[in-house]
């Protein structure tokens, strides 16, 4: 073994016992919070321009070894996305800024090289359970209120998310970015811009066995 080989070694060693406890082969249990900063990709209409918005984001998390190195971590969050845009509709110009709250529930498969650091990847399901939007024009109309407010939003979303989570003894600091794979309007017959959740996420964890 050469010197910088033994170098890489003892710091790998000396990061893992002083940051991390080892964990990786144990059930987990843990609490979350932090921050989403949300948009939307894929809009329908060209004249639509959004802008990102932030959003709370917490909850819970349970790690299940499926040895040392590997493992599956289901979460369930509650999650707030959305976004604020500009547009035209109806021959007016318009400011939207749309809160749209949701249960997100990943599951997510977990690769752990060393203690300190978890990889994850997987799919995710989000439930609507709220949608706020703020809508104003120069001149807003009763048939262009009407147009947002019956709008056809779908309620359950298939989404993809992936991130890294860094283990410092109980506390976890997680970054996360996830995406919508379906649209906002269920069956397409919407006249509101369609579009898709786009976010990145971070939080802070503590885990409590």
């Amino acid at each position: 073994m050469n010197k910088l080989t033994l170098t890489i070694t003892l710091i790998a060693i000396t990061a893992s016992t002083s940051f991390g406890q080892e964990t990786r082969d144990k059930l987990n249990f843990g609490l979350k919070a932090g921050l989403n900063f949300s948009n939307i990709y894929d809009s329908q209409d060209d004249k639509f321009t959004a802008n990102g918005k932030l959003g709370f984001a917490g909850g819970a998390f349970l790690t299940i070894p499926l040895g040392k190195t590997i493992g599956i971590q289901p979460e369930i969050l509650y999650s707030e996305k959305g976004f604020k845009a500009t547009g035209t509709i109806l021959g007016s110009t318009y400011d939207l800024n749309r809160t749209t709250t949701y249960i997100d529930v990943p599951l997510l498969f977990s690769i752990k090289p060393v203690s300190i650091v978890t990889l994850l990847i997987g799919p995710q399901f989000s439930f609507l359970v709220k949608e706020k939007s703020v809508f104003s024009n120069s001149a807003t109309s009763i048939e262009q209120e009407k147009v947002f407010n019956n709008d056809n939003v779908r309620k359950n979303t298939f989404c993809l998310t992936g991130g890294i989570d860094i283990n410092i003894n109980k506390f976890i600091v997680s970054a996360r970015a996830g995406y919508d794979l379906q649209n906002n309007n269920g069956d397409g017959t919407s006249t509101t811009p369609r579009y898709k959740n786009a976010w990145y996420q971070a939080t802070v964890g503590f885990r409590f066995f």
